[in-house]
């Protein structure tokens, strides 16, 4: 799927598909391609419990000329190690935010906001499995900041709210590799719709 090439645009790019479908792959290869800890973190973050990304890295990541290099990786499932790496490795002259102290979408949004300050590229693996609808939107309006601040983003997720970025470039990941798409088409937003408009009868289809 990746030794064909993968070209981003400018701005959000959204990732979406299955469990299993391949869009935390995307997510660590590029994150390995840009240098960046495969648990999390920015390029100089050393911390590591147990590695689980791909071992064939056949990416190349190229930027445009006089693009930042300020990067940064956020996974869901990692950010616990990530909290203590932090707390344990502050950075000189500023004190850490205790990440460890808040709730799992504040942490969430905390350390985005610590360190998406400035143009650069930002991975973010899943990060609706930490926030409530209402975090979800501070996250959107925090991305939409950070891109028109000339950032470049690009985001996993199951959420169709995420998935509707305003001016995102949407990629639905399946077994046919990586295909654009419409958040208007997909079948996540289809699926939502159903449930919300009538929870009972969508369950019943389940039996």
């Amino acid at each position: 799927m990746l030794r064909e090439g993968l070209e981003l645009p400018a701005g959000a790019t959204v990732l979406v598909g299955e469990n299993g479908s391949g869009k935390s792959t995307v997510l660590e290869v590029l994150a390995a391609a840009l240098g960046l800890n495969a648990e999390g973190g920015s390029a100089g973050a050393r911390h590591e419990t147990r590695r689980s990304e791909p071992g064939s890295l056949d990416l190349i990541v190229e930027r445009s000329p006089g693009a930042a290099r300020w990067a940064y990786f956020l996974r869901d499932e990692t950010l616990h190690g990530l909290y203590s790496y932090l707390e344990e490795n502050p950075e000189p002259r500023r004190p850490e935010p205790r990440f460890h102290e808040m709730s799992h979408g504040e942490g969430f949004l905390a350390l985005l906001g610590d360190r998406a300050t400035r143009p650069g590229f930002y991975l973010l693996d899943e990060p609706d499995a930490a926030l409530s609808f209402t975090g979800t939107l501070s996250l959107m309006v925090r991305l939409t900041e950070l891109v028109a601040d000339g950032a470049q983003v690009v985001v996993a997720t199951h959420s169709p709210v995420l998935a509707a970025l305003p001016g995102a470039h949407l990629l639905e990941v399946g077994t046919w590799g990586l295909r654009e798409a419409r958040w208007a088409d997909l079948e996540l937003a289809a699926s939502w719709r159903q449930f919300l408009d009538d929870p009972a009868s969508f369950l019943r289809h389940l039996r």
